[in-house]
Parts: C-alpha cells; structure tokens; sequence
C-alpha cells in the first residue's frame, strides 16, 4: 500500500509540474489550460476523434483558453492505466469500458449482462433516457471513482472472431480458447456459450492471437479492423451477445480546479459528443465490413441466437438478480 501510495504522490507531482492544474484553483481557473485525453484506439477511431472534437470546441468557446491534447493508440496505457492516472490528475479524459467501472459502481454492471439490450438503437434509447442520466451522476457521485462521467460512447455489439472456424453454433465454440475483458461475469459468459473464457489486457490480445495462447476473441467491428486483428483471425461471427456502452470521463482531482463555467462548459461538449460519435461510429461499422470484405474475412451472419440466449440464464442467475427492477425498466424502453 506505502509503494502505491508514493507512485501515486509521484503522478501527482508530475501532473502538477507538467499542467499546472495542482496549482489552480477555481478563483484561479482563467489561466490557459491543456487537458489530457488519451484512449487505446488510433487516430481516425470514432471515439478518439469525437474527444478532439470535443477539443476544438472549448478552444472556439474559450478563445484557446482551454484545449485537449490526445494521446491515442494506448500511449499513455491501457484502460486500467488511464483510470489511474485520472484519479491522481495526471490525465483529464479518458474513454472507458463500462467493465472498468463495474467493480466500483455496481449498477452499471447490468450493461455487462449479456443480451440485456435487444440491439444498438435499444441500447441507445436507454442511455439518452433517464436511466443512462441517472447512471452517469452514480459515477460520479460514489468518490471511489474519482471520475466524473460526462457522456456514453456507442461500442456496437461484441462479436467472436477466431483462427479456427466459423462459429454458427455453441458446438462450434467448444474448445475454443477465447479472449475476455477481466471481469468474470464477461469469463462466465464465455463459459456458459461454450467457449473457455481467458482473461487478458487489451493490448496483450493480437500476439496472444498470434502465438496461440488464445483462439480468438470478442469485440465489435471497427476495433477489429483498427487493431489488425483480421491478420490473426479469419472468422467473424455476428454473435451480439454483448452489447456494451462505453464511457467518457473527466478525473474528478481535475474537475475540482474548473470554475463552474468551464465545468458547465465541458459536459455541455461531452454530451454533444455522445451524439457525434455515433454518427461516426456508424460509418466506421460500415467501413470496417467493406474492409473485411476485402481482405476476405469470412463473416458468420446467419446464427440462431436462441441457444446463446439461453445458456446464459445460468449467468443471470449468477449476477442478474440484483439488476431485476432495472433490467425491467430497460425492457420496456423502446
């Protein structure tokens, strides 16, 4: 805990020396400042370039007061490396999974149940309706965190892709060693479609591809193109058993040293963000099938989602049961 400790006095320290945001204070906040962002994605990622964006817009309201710097392509980390360095102010915005959040803000959990959302415009009714509001404040409110969540990030659907086969059946998926975010209800579920769920880091997963310590893995369209991942994995299977939002943060040691105005100001351009990125995203989705296409991907569209629905009751036994009112009133959004 003492080593921590220092590491985390030590992100401090440089965020102080290299930002000046230690030094601020509200009364103080006029005073030109460049917010770090950074994400695991490239340049040209729907994400990365809604947050420059974002960017251009405070520069335009603030006179080039406020600005975004982005660090894109994991320069800074994985997800797990950018929280860290958001909690202490060493980052200011980060895009996460909402996997990342779970542990802390068990709520938000129930977006990680599988088939919870009946599809991409389901997921996004709820998360501009009064749930996706009600969950953003929980973020932000439970200081365990030390995040203030400004806006959803659409992620599509998660898919499985493998070296092996095409999976058109659970039955295809048996043996197959398949990657997983680690969380165990994303390795249980793995588990109960057939699969042998592995856990692993992000950017551990195209050499583990590779090299053969996994099979495959799951993720949505545009991550596979944008990570080469089709150079490992020759089948994509529109399996859609995950359905997860994302999410974009602000670190709360930050956030703190904003005047009111400028923190007004931020989530006013972090939820007109959340409406951007989706326009992007979309037309990423509709790039990345062209480019799978083109290097020869075979796509598995034809699949009976029945019996993926139902062998993971056992894993909404496991975890559901807490969510029950909430998933109920994500049902009857339509």
């Amino acid at each position: 805990m003492r080593r921590r400790d220092v590491v985390k006095g030590g992100l401090a320290a440089l965020a102080v020396g290299a930002t000046g945001l230690g030094r601020l204070t509200p009364a103080f906040a006029q005073s030109k400042m460049v917010l770090k962002a950074s994400d695991v994605h490239p340049l040209g990622y729907p994400t990365v370039e809604s947050v420059i964006k974002m960017g251009k817009k405070l520069e335009a309201a603030t006179n080039g007061r406020l600005s975004i710097q982005m660090f894109p392509s994991m320069q800074l980390g994985g997800e797990k490396e950018m929280i860290e360095q958001a909690q202490v102010g060493a980052l200011q915005i980060a895009r996460i999974s909402v996997g990342a959040v779970g542990p802390v803000v068990d709520e938000v959990n129930v977006f990680n149940m599988p088939f919870v959302f009946r599809d991409a415009k389901h997921m996004e009714a709820v998360l501009d309706g009064d749930i996706g509001t009600e969950l953003l404040n929980k973020i932000t409110a439970n200081e365990k965190t030390g995040l203030v969540a400004l806006a959803w990030m659409n992620a599509g659907s998660r898919n499985i892709y493998n070296s092996k086969r095409p999976i058109k059946s659970m039955a295809d998926l048996k043996g197959l060693k398949i990657r997983m975010i680690g969380n165990p209800l994303f390795i249980d579920t793995m588990n109960a479609l057939g699969g042998n769920g592995v856990a692993m880091g992000f950017d551990q997963v195209y050499s583990a591809m590779q090299t053969g310590v996994v099979d495959g893995a799951e993720n949505n369209l545009p991550t596979f193109i944008a990570q080469n991942h089709y150079q490992v994995a020759k089948y994509f299977s529109m399996t859609e058993h995950l359905i997860i939002p994302e999410l974009l943060v602000f670190s709360k040691a930050s956030w703190d040293k904003l005047s009111k105005d400028d923190q007004a100001l931020v989530k006013k351009v972090g939820r007109e963000a959340q409406a951007e990125q989706r326009v992007l995203w979309y037309e990423a989705e509709k790039t990345s099938l062209a480019k799978m296409r083109e290097v020869g991907t075979e796509i598995v569209t034809e699949i009976d989602k029945k019996p993926f629905q139902e062998a993971v009751k056992p894993v909404w036994e496991k975890y559901g049961s807490k969510y029950a009112e909430m998933t109920k009133r994500i049902t009857a959004v339509s």
